[in-house]
C-alpha cells in the first residue's frame, strides 16, 4: 500500500503536464488526456535502451550549452540514483522504487530538445511504421487486422467527420507508429480504452506477452515532446491565415487562362482514392479501367506527371489484390477443389486479412484527421510518397501471391502442392518465408492423407488429391497388382519418386494383409512407431529435413510392414515351399519323379489324344507321386498338383495335349499369376518336349544295344545297322547337349539367381520382381520368346527328325526281324527233313525262298535312302540352328 505522500501515476502527470505548459488543471486537461493516451498506448522507439549511454548524452548536451555546473550537478544526482537502486535492490516492489532508470532519464533528454527543429523525421517513417508492428515467422509483417466496420463505399470528408465525431470507438485503427525519430504523433481515438482497433491491438499484445509492455514502456518516454509539439501543431497556419492541414484539403483553383474544363485536386483526395483501391474499390477520381485491365486516374483530373506516376504504382495493390480476391471468392464455394485446395484459398485468405489490416491501420489515420479537423502535426499526414514507402513490402507480397495464383490455375491436390513448392526455390529470404508458410498449409492435407494411408492403410480422397489412387472395381486377388497406383501428376515436387512408391507400397501391403492374408493385426504392433499428422508442423519437419526426418518415418514404417507381410508370407502360407515345387514339378527338376511318370505315362499318350480321359492320368500321377521321393513333400503342396490337358488339334497324340498343373490361390496367386502359370506352362511344355526326346533316343539306343547281335546273321543289314546308329548318335550327343544347356546354363543358374534375390528381398515387390525376371529369363533362354521364334521352329523340326528316326528305326527292326524269323524257320524245317532221311527243301520252296530274300535286299537300299534323307535333312536343320542366331552359337556349339 502506498504511503499517504505518495501520490499515484496519473496525479504525478497531471502535475507534469501543468508544470510544462504553465497551465492550471482545467487548461491543461485535453493535453493530459493525450499523455495518459499515449503512455497507455504501444508505441516504441527505435533506439537502444541503453541507460549510461542517456546519461552521457545528456552530459553533453549540458556542456554544449555551457552549463558545466548543471552538468556536474547532474552527474552526482545520477550517481546517487544510481548507488540508492543498488542500496534498495532487495526492498518490496510495493514501496516507490525508481524500477525504469532509463525511460526516465531519456524523458528528461527528450524534454530537452527543441521540438520545432526540423530533422530527419519523414525520411524514418517507413522503419519506425515497420519496426513497431509485430511480426512472426508464420505471419504476414507490417499489416494489423481489417475491423468488420471498415467502410466500403467512399463519403467525402465532411461526411465522415459528422461520422465519426459521435463516437470515440471509431472503425479501423491508425498507423501505430507514425511518430517521428525524435517523438511520436498524437495518438488516435481507436486506440482509446473501448474501440474495435483498441481491443484488437490489446488482444494480439496478450497473445504474444511482452511485446504489448515493450512498446508502452519505450513509447513513454516522449511524452514531453509530444505535449510541447501538440500545441503549435493545432495552431500553425499558413500565409492566409490557415492550418496546414486544412489548408493541404482545399483544392488548388485552376491556373488562368485555364479553359480545357480539368479539375485539379489535392493530395489528400487522392490518398482518400488510394486507400479505397487498396481495397478494390473505385475511388471519386482514380478508377478501374476494364479495357487496359488497371486503375487509373481519369482524364479530366489535372495532375502532374509525378503524382500520376505515384498514383498508378500504388494503384497497382488494389489490381493485385482483386486478382488474389477473385481467385479465393471462386474457389472457396468450390468443393471439387478439394482439401488442398481450400487450404491454399485458406492461406490466402489469411494473408489478405494481414494485409487488410494494414488498410485498418491507414484508413484510421486518415479518419483520424477528419475527426479532429486538423493534422496534430506534419509527421502524421499521409501522403502518397510515405504510402509508397509503407506499402513497399506489402507490394511484393501481393505480388507473390498474384504470381502464385496464376502458376495455380487448374490445379487441385499434390500438383498444386508442387506448383507452390516452385516458389520456394529463390534467393529471396522474404519471399521464400512466406511461400514456405503457405506451402506448410497447403501441405497440411497431404501430409494426412500420407499418414493414414501408411499407418492405418486408410485413402478417404474423395476428391482424388493423393497421389496415391484406388480402383474399387478391382477384386481382391489382383489387389497388390492393380487396385493401387501412383497418380503421378500429383505426387508433390517435395518428394521423390522413391519415397512415393514406398508410401505406396506401405499402404498396400496393410491392405494386403487385411483383405487378403486376412491378418487383422493392428498396424501399431507392425510398425513401432506410429506418427500421427494432426500438426501442420510435421509440413515444416518436411521441408526443412526432407533427407532425414521425413526420410527416417518412411523408412521406418517401409521395412516394419513389409518384413511383417513376409513373415506372414513365408510362415503361415508357405510362399518358399510353393517356389521349390515350381522348380521340382514344372520345371522337371524332380528327376526320378518325372521320369517314372514318363514310364507309366508311354502306354497311355501314345493313344490319340480323343482317347484320354483325365481321371486316368491323374490316377497314374499319384502312382507315380507314391512310387518316388516325391512322396515326402508337403501335403499342401502335392493336393496342389494335378494333371491339365491342352486344347486338342486334329493329329495330336496324347503327348502333344498332357501338361502338367499346379493350383494356386491365396496370397501366393500374387505372386504365381495367370500370367506367371502361362509362362511355367510354356516352359514345362518345351522341357516335357525335350525330355521325351531324350526318352525316345533312349528307346533307340536300348533298341541297337539289344538286335544288334540277332542282326549278325542278316549281313546285308549292316550297312543300314551302321548307319543308323551314327544317326542316332548325332541326334543323342545333340539332345544331350541341349539337355544340359538347359538344365545347368539356364535354369540351375537362373534358379541361383531367383533364390538369392528372394533371400535378401526387403518387400513382395522385389520377391514379385525377382520371380517374373527369372521367369522371363528361362522363357528366353529356352528360345520360348518372340526374338527366338525361328529358332525354336528349327529346333522342332530336329525333334521331329528323332520321332522319324524313331518310326524308321522301329520299321526297319520289324521287317530285320520277321525276315530273321522267316529265315531261321526255314533253315529249322530244313534240318528237320535232313533228319528225317529227307531232302532240306525242294526247289520249288528253294525259289521261294530265294524270291522272298531278293525281295527284304531290295527293301535294304530303300531304308539306306531313307536314313541318308532323315541324316541330311538333320544336319542342315541343325546347321541352321548354329547359324540363324550368332548370339546362340555360343550356347548351342555343344549341340553340333
Amino acid at each position: 500500500m502506498a504511503t499517504p505522500d505518495q501520490k499515484s501515476p496519473n496525479v504525478l502527470l497531471q502535475n507534469l503536464c501543468c508544470r510544462i505548459l504553465g497551465k492550471s488543471e482545467a487548461d491543461a486537461a485535453q493535453q493530459f488526456q493525450y499523455a495518459v493516451r499515449v503512455i497507455g498506448s504501444n508505441f516504441a522507439p527505435t533506439v537502444e535502451r541503453d541507460e549510461f549511454l542517456v546519461a552521457e548524452k545528456i552530459k553533453k548536451e549540458l556542456v554544449r550549452q555551457r552549463r558545466e555546473a548543471d552538468a556536474a550537478l547532474f552527474s552526482e544526482l545520477y550517481r546517487k540514483l544510481s548507488s540508492q537502486l543498488t542500496y534498495y535492490v532487495a526492498i518490496p516492489l510495493h514501496l516507490g522504487i525508481l524500477k525504469n532508470k532509463w525511460s526516465i532519464l531519456y524523458l528528461l533528454l527528450s524534454l530537452s530538445e527543441d521540438p520545432r527543429k526540423q530533422s530527419n523525421k519523414v525520411s524514418s517513417y517507413a522503419t519506425l511504421f515497420a519496426q513497431a508492428l509485430p511480426r512472426d515467422a508464420h505471419s504476414t509483417p507490417y499489416y494489423y487486422a481489417r475491423p468488420q466496420s471498415l467502410p466500403l463505399n467512399y463519403q467525402d470528408r465532411s461526411a465522415q467527420s459528422a461520422q465519426s465525431s459521435g463516437s470515440m470507438g471509431s472503425s479501423g485503427i491508425s498507423s501505430i507508429s507514425l511518430y517521428a525519430l525524435n517523438g511520436p504523433t498524437p495518438t488516435p481515438q481507436s486506440l482509446l480504452p473501448g474501440s474495435l482497433a483498441c481491443n484488437y491491438i490489446f488482444k494480439q499484445s496478450y497473445q504474444a506477452p511482452g511485446v504489448g509492455d515493450c512498446l508502452r514502456q519505450q513509447l513513454g518516454s516522449r511524452l514531453a515532446w509530444t505535449l510541447t509539439a501538440s500545441q503549435p501543431s493545432l495552431q500553425s497556419t499558413t500565409s492566409k491565415g490557415f492550418s496546414n492541414a486544412v489548408s493541404r484539403g482545399v483544392p488548388r483553383s485552376r491556373r488562368e487562362g485555364d479553359t480545357s474544363g480539368s479539375v485539379e485536386i489535392t493530395e489528400a483526395n487522392l490518398v482518400r482514392d488510394v486507400l479505397y483501391v487498396f481495397q478494390g474499390i473505385d475511388g471519386k477520381n482514380i478508377k478501374m479501367c476494364n479495357s487496359e485491365n488497371c486503375y487509373k486516374v481519369e482524364g479530366k483530373v489535372s495532375l502532374s506527371k509525378s503524382l500520376r506516376d505515384t498514383t498508378s504504382r500504388l494503384a497497382e495493390l488494389g489490381w493485385l489484390h482483386n486478382k488474389i480476391r477473385k481467385y479465393t471468392d471462386q474457389r472457396s464455394l468450390d468443393r471439387a477443389f478439394g482439401l488442398v485446395g481450400q487450404s491454399f484459398c485458406a492461406a490466402l485468405h489469411q494473408e489478405l486479412k494481414e494485409y487488410y489490416r494494414l488498410l485498418s491501420v491507414l484508413h484510421s489515420q486518415l479518419q483520424l484527421e477528419d475527426d479532429q479537423g486538423v493534422n496534430l502535426g506534419l509527421e502524421s499526414s499521409l501522403t502518397l510518397r510515405r504510402l509508397l514507402v509503407w506499402t513497399y513490402d506489402p507490394k511484393i507480397r501481393l505480388k507473390t501471391l498474384a504470381a502464385l495464383v496464376d502458376h495455380c490455375q487448374g490445379r487441385k491436390g499434390g500438383e498444386l502442392a508442387s506448383a507452390v513448392h516452385a516458389y520456394t526455390k529463390t534467393g529471396d529470404p522474404y519471399m521464400r518465408s512466406l511461400v514456405q508458410h503457405i506451402l506448410g498449409l497447403v501441405s497440411h492435407p497431404v501430409l494426412n492423407f500420407l499418414y493414414r494411408w501408411i499407418y492405418d492403410g486408410e485413402l478417404e480422397d474423395t476428391y482424388h488429391e493423393f497421389f496415391v489412387a484406388s480402383d474399387p472395381t478391382v477384386k481382391t486377388d489382383r489387389l497388390w497388382h492393380d487396385k493401387y497406383t501412383l497418380r503421378k501428376s500429383m505426387i508433390p515436387s517435395f518428394i521423390t519418386m522413391e519415397q512415393s512408391k514406398k508410401v505406396l507400397l506401405i499402404g498396400k501391403s496393410i491392405n494386403f494383409l487385411h483383405q487378403v492374408c486376412h491378418d487383422q493385426t493392428p498396424s501399431t504392433k507392425m510398425i513401432t512407431v506410429a506418427k500421427s499428422a494432426e500438426s501442420s508442423k510435421d509440413a515444416a519437419d518436411l521441408f526443412t529435413d526432407l533427407e532425414n526426418a521425413f526420410q527416417e518415418k518412411i523408412d521406418a514404417a517401409y521395412f516394419e510392414t513389409s518384413k511383417y507381410l513376409l513373415d506372414v508370407l513365408n510362415k503361415k502360407y508357405n510362399l518358399l515351399e510353393h517356389m521349390q515345387a515350381m522348380r521340382r514339378y514344372l520345371l522337371l527338376g524332380q528327376g526320378d519323379f518325372i521320369r517314372h511318370l514318363m514310364d507309366l505315362l508311354k502306354p497311355e499318350l501314345a493313344r490319340p489324344a480323343t482317347t484320354l480321359y483325365q481321371h486316368n492320368l491323374t490316377g497314374i500321377l499319384e502312382t507315380a507321386v507314391r512310387a518316388t521321393n516325391a512322396q515326402f513333400d508337403n501335403p499342401e503342396i502335392l493336393k496342389r498338383l494335378d494333371v491339365r490337358l491342352l486344347e486338342v488339334s486334329p493329329g495330336d497324340t496324347g503327348w502333344d495335349v498332357f501338361s502338367l498343373d499346379y493350383h494356386v490361390d491365396g496370397p501366393i496367386a500374387t505372386v504365381f499369376t495367370r500370367e506367371c502359370m502361362s509362362h511355367y506352362l510354356r516352359v514345362f511344355n518345351f522341357l516335357w518336349r525335350a525330355k521325351r526326346m531324350e526318352y525316345i533316343l533312349t528307346d533307340i539306343w536300348k533298341g541297337h544295344m539289344c538286335n544288334a547281335k540277332l542282326l549278325k546273321s542278316i549281313p546285308e543289314l549292316s550297312g543300314v545297322l551302321h548307319q543308323c546308329h551314327v544317326l542316332a548318335s548325332e541326334m543323342v550327343h545333340f539332345i544331350h547337349q541341349m539337355q544340359y544347356y538347359i538344365t545347368f546354363e539356364v535354369l540351375e543358374c537362373s534358379w541361383d539367381e531367383l533364390w538369392n534375390k528372394v533371400q535378401q528381398a526387403q518387400d513382395l515387390d522385389h520377391i514379385i520382381a525377382a520371380h517374373e525376371v527369372f521367369l522371363d529369363t528361362i522363357i528366353a533362354r529356352c528360345l520360348l520368346d518372340s526374338d527366338s521364334r525361328v529358332l525354336l521352329n528349327q529346333l522342332r523340326a530336329v525333334f521331329d527328325q528323332i520321332i522319324e528316326l524313331q518310326n524308321a528305326q522301329d520299321a526297319m527292326y520289324r521287317a530285320a526281324l520277321e525276315e530273321l524269323q522267316l529265315r531261321l524257320q526255314f533253315e529249322e524245317r530244313k534240318k528237320q527233313r535232313e533228319l528225317e532221311g529227307k531232302w532240306g527243301v525242294t526247289a520249288s520252296e528253294d525259289e521261294e525262298e530265294s524270291r522272298r530274300m531278293k525281295e527284304f535286299q531290295d527293301s535294304i537300299p530303300k531304308m539306306c535312302s531313307q536314313l541318308r534323307i532323315l541324316t541330311h535333312f538333320y544336319q542342315v536343320i541343325s546347321v541352321i540352328c548354329l547359324g540363324v542366331y550368332p548370339d546362340h552359337q555360343q550356347c548351342w556349339h555343344k549341340c553340333k
